[in-house]
This record gives C-alpha cells, structure tokens and sequence, in this order.
C-alpha cells in the first residue's frame, strides 16, 4: 500500500476546518478518555491504520490499562471492564458509524439519551462523524501509520 496525497497539505483550509471541531470537542464536557475510546472503535470499524494507531497511543499515554485497550473490539462481550457511560458510547458509535446498515435504532438512542444529556449526546455524536469524516481521508488517501 502506497501513501498517495497528502490531503492536510492539499485542501488545509478543510483540514482547518476538521481541525476545529476536533478542538472544541476537547474543550467539552465529555471526557478525553471516552472520546478516544470512541475514537478508536469507530477507526477499527473503519479500518483505519492510522487512526487506530494514534488512538490507542493516545489512550496508552493517558494510562488506559492494556487489558481493557485489547478488549475494545470485543467490549459487548468484555463483562464490567467498561462502565456503563462507556458501553452506551460504544454502542451509540458503533450504531452511527454503521448507519447504513443499523438506521441507529430507536433502543440506542433511547439508552443514549438516557446517560447523556443533549449536549454531550450532540457532541459525542459529533466525535462519531468527526473521525467517520478522519477514517474516510485516512483510508482513501493511504495515510500510514506514524509507528
């Protein structure tokens, strides 16, 4: 696999753009370790060389136990190791990164909106679209992995 454009350097007013939306969501109310957890299951939904290396780096260096790291593919199956903010997450993420497929139920929703309020759901919601629209660049332009 070869790296073709490098789409920062060739359109960065939209990078910017991305860019900026990303820096809000740090600047919320929704913790940095649940959007990376977001970050990285929708970029291995996606497949996503990149992302998934820079999210699970970013979750390391913020000292997410190894053993919950490897389970986050698995996380429905993985018993009490994610809290029940994170499970809804996940699950939430997984049903708007699959929206071809799942229409996002009516019972994720309500499970969603049930542990978030409307604004961390928008704003988790936004994370979820943000790194669909990261993982497409990523995966169409062949962006490698950093390590």
């Amino acid at each position: 696999m070869s790296k073709r454009i490098d789409y920062a350097l060739a359109s960065p007013e939209g990078y910017k753009a991305f860019g900026a939306v990303y820096v809000t969501l740090q600047k919320g109310g929704l913790p940095k370790r649940l959007i990376d957890l977001v970050y990285l299951r929708v970029s291995q939904i996606n497949g996503c060389a990149f992302c998934i290396d820079m999210h699970t780096r970013d979750l390391l260096k913020h000292g997410l136990e190894v053993e919950k790291l490897a389970l986050v593919p698995v996380w429905r199956d993985s018993g009490e190791v994610f809290t029940v903010r994170e499970r809804v997450a996940l699950r939430w993420a997984e049903a708007v990164t699959r929206v071809a497929d799942t229409h996002v139920p009516d019972a994720d929703y309500e499970a969603a909106a049930e542990e978030f309020s409307d604004k961390e759901l928008a704003d988790l919601t936004y994370a979820i679209g943000l790194m669909n629209a990261f993982n497409r660049f990523g995966v169409a332009f062949r962006t490698p992995p950093k390590s």
